[in-house]
Order: structure tokens, then C-alpha cells, then sequence
């Protein structure tokens, strides 16, 4: 057994990426923009870009926004810079100490990402102090803990084949980012007029290898774990899975998940 409990999470390849968690991400991303509500024709940060589909959701619901995303991966930022083109400007940059100047945004939000920074006070700070005053902030992040069930099924098969990988589980990871936590972090900048929802999509996989092989590409928590795997293991893991999910006479296999989102005004 190779598995390194203190694996770290890899974020360098944006392609699959975006095959394992995008077409999820995208659905979240266009429900939290209208959720965030907010004119049009302004300046937006989106912090932890990732492979654009935040920056998308603004493009598609504010044409004539102007759009700055960053990402610490280069990978990330170029993917989302040929992605979107013209329509945003893709730097990177660390979301612990941003390059621009206090009071340069109207709008700052980061999408699914909060999570993995060792310091998300921070990370709320930075937005609140390069926003102007009245300007509005949002986030949002998976709700691990209670309903993002492809990734329960995942971890919760890797544990039992593996008890050592239990602190992996992204459920043990971030049992604090809920509704009531981004609240309270909200709270600690200084936000105004804060508010926190769920918001709620249709996970289903056409099929077992539409579920499965996005495990397989080395980027995110999960398929970090499996890239640590030995053969055996990884057939292990994937015949347990196979055995353990919902799969309908189609082939299919229907899921949820849940991203909780805030919002705030600086």
C-alpha cells in the first residue's frame, strides 16, 4: 500500500480537471450569479478561476461586464484564457495576497475553492479590501458534509477498503464550510447585509464509465488518492463503487449535490 495519508491535492492540469468536476462546477456557477444579483457593467474579481466556469456565468448573464480572473496554476489560467477570450483578462496571482490596489473592484466572488486555502479569513479579507464600499462579495463552496453524493460513494468505499485515508474524506476535511460557516466568516470581515443558500443540482452519470473515469485523472482531492493506488487497489476501489451505486436499468446513475453559497456587501 503506497497510500501517503497527507496527500496533497494536485491542481496542474486543467483538462481533466474540467472532465472530472466542470460540467458540475458550470451548473453551480450559472445558478449562483443570478442568486448574487447584482447590476450590470461592473467590475468583477473572480478569485480561484480554476478552468472559468464562474467567469463564464458572469460573461452569459453580464455581457458588458469587465472581468479580471486568477488562479495559482498557470494551467488553469491559460485554459481559461483561450476558453473565454477577450471577454476576461486571466492572471496568476495568490488569493492570500492579491496584486491589486485597495477599492479596484465592484464585484469579487471565488467559486469552490475557499476550502482549500489554509487561510480563508484571509482570502474573504483580500476581497472585501480590493472591493469598493457598497460593492458585493460572493462565494460559494460543495457542501461535503451532507450532499455531494458522488463524492460521499467515492470516499466513503476508499475508507472502508483503506481506514487510513480517513482523513482525506472531504467530508472530514471541510467539515466547516456550511451555510453557517461562510456566515460566520462573513461575520469576521465585517460584511453587511449578509445572506447564505443552498444551492442544489442534478449530478447524474450516463453510465458507470461516465462516473468512474474522471477518478482517474490526477487533479482534485479524489483522483489524487487514486493516482496513489496501486493496480490491484484501483480495481478494488472501482469494483466496490460499481457494486455500490444507485445504477438504473439504463445505465445510468443519478446523484445530487449541494454548494452552499454567501453573499455580502462591503
Amino acid at each position: 500500500m503506497k497510500t501517503d495519508i497527507n496527500i496533497r491535492d494536485a491542481w496542474q492540469s486543467a483538462n481533466p480537471y474540467e472532465y472530472y468536476m466542470g460540467r458540475w462546477s458550470s451548473l453551480v456557477a450559472d445558478k449562483f450569479i443570478v442568486w448574487l444579483s447584482v447590476p450590470s457593467q461592473l467590475k468583477f474579481l473572480d478569485v480561484g478561476c480554476g478552468s472559468g466556469a464562474l467567469s463564464k456565468a458572469i460573461i452569459d448573464k453580464h455581457t458588458s461586464a469587465d472581468i479580471l480572473a486568477i488562479d495559482q496554476s498557470e494551467g488553469f489560467v491559460t485554459m481559461t484564457q483561450e476558453r473565454l477570450g477577450s471577454h476576461v483578462q486571466c492572471k496568476v496571482d495568490n488569493a492570500l495576497s492579491l496584486f491589486l490596489d485597495d477599492d479596484s473592484v465592484n464585484v469579487a466572488v471565488s467559486g469552490l475553492v475557499l476550502n482549500f486555502i489554509p487561510r480563508p479569513d484571509k482570502v474573504i479579507a483580500e476581497l472585501k479590501r480590493v472591493t469598493s464600499t457598497g460593492g458585493s462579495i460572493g462565494v460559494y463552496v460543495w457542501d461535503y458534509t451532507e450532499k455531494m453524493e458522488f463524492l460521499t460513494q467515492f470516499w466513503n468505499v476508499a475508507v472502508e477498503l483503506n481506514p487510513k485515508a480517513s482523513n482525506l474524506h472531504e467530508a472530514n476535511r471541510f467539515p466547516e464550510f456550511t451555510g453557517e460557516g461562510l456566515e460566520k466568516l462573513f461575520e469576521k470581515a465585517g460584511l453587511n447585509n449578509i445572506e447564505t443558500a443552498p444551492i442544489d443540482i442534478d449530478t447524474t452519470f450516463k453510465s458507470f464509465d461516465d462516473y468512474w473515469k474522471p477518478f482517474l485523472g490526477g487533479q482534485g482531492p479524489a483522483p489524487s488518492y487514486v493516482a496513489t493506488l496501486e493496480r490491484v487497489e484501483i480495481e478494488k476501489l472501482r469494483d466496490t463503487l460499481k457494486d455500490r451505486l444507485p445504477i438504473q436499468t439504463d445505465g445510468s446513475i443519478p446523484m445530487a449535490a449541494r454548494a452552499w453559497a454567501a453573499k455580502g456587501i462591503v
